[in-house]
């Protein structure tokens, strides 16, 4: 063998050796990941699909568990799902298209679009709707019929626009219609022709009904299908590889520029921006991380931008572990140790507490003595919290307030405290007892000095 040939083999085995390593790296760590899916599976904590892309290149693309209730269906990676409150990027982009597009500002006020609504229309600005500081109140609607009919019949406003946050679907809904005026389309035809056609999301739907063969059926823990009560118009139902075109175009700013994104970004006192929770570091995009959930369907899609990692999880029986599952993806990646999520405090203790409040407490105190193995108590404080929140929107504001009062004595932060007393305000304002709310709105400002929507609802009650 000439020294020429020699040393082309040489250079040919290098760089099969090194191909050789990275593939045997990048085997080790999808292994990794599908040993904590499938145990997380077995232990009934994540049911549907899962997609890990980590520098450009796909680690994990999974499907696990069931389509249906039944069981009678495998779970497939081209099923379509309902994402919640992940929708309202929708709406926020387009908006802020139209914007791109000089048909609108962000600046105008509602009235200038929307006619038949009460005075307060007049002091609500479009930016005031994208970052869920326009006042409108927490509704109940279960249709746009519903919620038309409350709008045009609401008096006053929960408190001045832009001086605190309140995640109302009514600021959806508005925007939704704002799109339809300025646009001449209705909003489903609109989002289709300017978003999802030309970013060739052809596995996306508008209002596709949930029994729709492509559709996952959502289910609970006893794999009983959920009744899908929402009557709301303009939701998305997609595949996750679509969720994941969506976010590395969104984020690349192929569908609105960066200052369009900074706007969508925008939130206050650190509550859910139009992004869900969107960073800009040093003018770029370093996090953008965003969970929706609605009738038993949930998702969490998280792109780490510093690190080139995108982990996307879509689940129709709703465990609240997409987060852990996510961080312990991302700690995989990162040649981190990691843990596989225990089964959820709070899915099972709201629905104990809802049925029988007495039997519920008596049921959370026997998992902190004797069942720590089987459920989750990293984030105890958290878990009370969210039960209280979850009858609390169920108008059981007395229970609310004792959950409350309960996650107050256990560790957590001046933060944590902060909020638990701005959601007791919250109950008593709600009550009607005014000297009440201000005392533990006063006591969550104390506690917590950076609680602008605690400080927002402070100020309408004592001017």
């Amino acid at each position: 063998m000439s020294m020429r040939a020699y040393r082309l083999k040489l250079f040919y085995l290098s760089i099969w050796g090194l191909y050789s390593v990275h593939s045997f790296a990048q085997n080790q760590l999808s292994t990794r990941i599908d040993s904590l899916m499938q145990a997380a599976h077995q232990l009934g904590v994540f049911n549907g699909n899962v997609l890990v892309v980590h520098k450009g290149t796909i680690q994990y693309r999974n499907s696990l568990g069931y389509a249906d209730g039944s069981r009678s269906k495998k779970m497939t990676l081209d099923r379509l799902f309902d994402i919640g409150s992940i929708a309202k990027e929708f709406n926020g982009v387009g908006l802020l298209l139209l914007q791109q597009q000089g048909k609108l500002s962000l600046n105008n006020r509602l009235s200038q679009y929307l006619n038949g609504l009460p005075a307060w229309a007049d002091s609500i600005q479009l930016k005031h709707l994208i970052n869920y500081t326009s006042g409108l109140p927490i509704s109940g609607a279960t249709s746009d019929q519903q919620l038309l009919a409350e709008l045009k019949s609401l008096k006053t406003l929960a408190f001045r626009p832009g001086k605190a946050y309140a995640y109302s679907y009514s600021n959806v809904y508005l925007q939704h219609r704002v799109i339809e005026v300025v646009s001449g389309q209705g909003y489903n035809a609109f989002i289709t022709d300017q978003l999802l056609k030309p970013m060739q999301m052809n596995h996306t739907f508008m209002d596709l009904p949930v029994t729709a063969p492509e559709m996952a059926r959502a289910f609970d823990s006893n794999f009983k299908e959920s009744t899908y009560d929402q009557q709301m118009s303009g939701w998305p139902r997609l595949s996750i590889d679509d969720l994941y075109s969506w976010l590395v175009k969104l984020d690349s700013y192929q569908l609105v520029n960066k200052a369009a994104m900074q706007a969508l970004a925008v939130d206050l006192g650190g509550n859910e921006s139009s992004l869900g929770h969107a960073v800009f570091k040093a003018d770029k995009l370093s996090w953008h991380q965003h969970h929706g959930s609605n009738y038993n369907y949930e998702a969490l899609m998280t792109h780490d931008v510093e690190n080139n990692i995108v982990v996307i999880l879509m689940t129709n029986s709703q465990q609240f572990k997409v987060h852990a599952l996510t961080n312990s993806i991302i700690a995989i990646l990162k040649g981190q140790p990691y843990m596989v999520p225990r089964r959820s405090l709070y899915l099972d203790l709201r629905e104990k507490v809802l049925a029988d409040f007495n039997q519920g407490l008596a049921f959370y105190r026997a998992v902190r003595e004797h069942q720590q193995d089987r459920y989750d108590l990293s984030f105890e404080i958290g878990d009370l919290v969210n039960t209280g929140k979850y009858i609390m929107r169920r108008q059981r504001y007395d229970d609310a307030i004792r959950l409350f009062e309960l996650s107050a004595t256990l560790n957590g932060k001046l933060s944590d405290y902060s909020y638990i007393y701005q959601l007791i305000a919250d109950c008593y304002t709600k009550q009607g007892l005014k000297q009440l709310a201000i005392l533990y709105y006063q006591e969550a400002v104390e506690k917590d000095p950076t609680n602008e929507n605690a400080k927002g609802y402070l100020a309408e009650l004592v001017r």
